[in-house]
């Protein structure tokens, strides 16, 4: 794969976080405070949703997978996700919990890291590009 083409599909995969990532913040929101969850509990759904959409939407417009094997691809991306959700999780712990930073701004500084982990677990693993 050229540059190029790399480009314009972590561009693509960007968008399908972004639209992700109001997902992934409205239910964390929803859940941690307007249902005083807690907050791990309220962080880890609004992910599994988030990845969840954004599963379907980067398996139509980013990688234009066409492979019948629809679960197996689903269990390939969401196994990314999770060790994602993982890396989400341990970020926002350190940056909340030790550097006393903003639960959301942690949120926000964990999600970027995590992309680019996404971004190439599903090139490579999921969609085998």
């Amino acid at each position: 794969m050229n540059w190029e083409a790399l480009f314009w599909k972590f561009l693509k995969f960007g968008v399908v976080g972004f639209s992700g990532t109001f997902i992934d913040f409205g239910v964390t929101y929803l859940i941690k405070e307007k249902l005083k969850g807690h907050k791990y509990l309220a962080n880890s759904t609004g992910f599994v949703l988030a990845a969840t959409s954004n599963y379907i939407l980067n398996r139509i417009w980013t990688f234009q997978s066409h492979d019948s094997n629809v679960s197996i691809q689903f269990i390939k991306f969401f196994s990314v996700s999770i060790i994602g959700l993982a890396f989400s999780n341990a970020i926002i712990w350190l940056l909340h919990e030790k550097f006393k930073l903003n639960f959301y701004i942690s949120k926000v500084l964990a999600i970027g890291v995590v992309m680019i982990w996404n971004f190439f677990g599903n090139l490579i693993f999921t969609f085998g590009e």
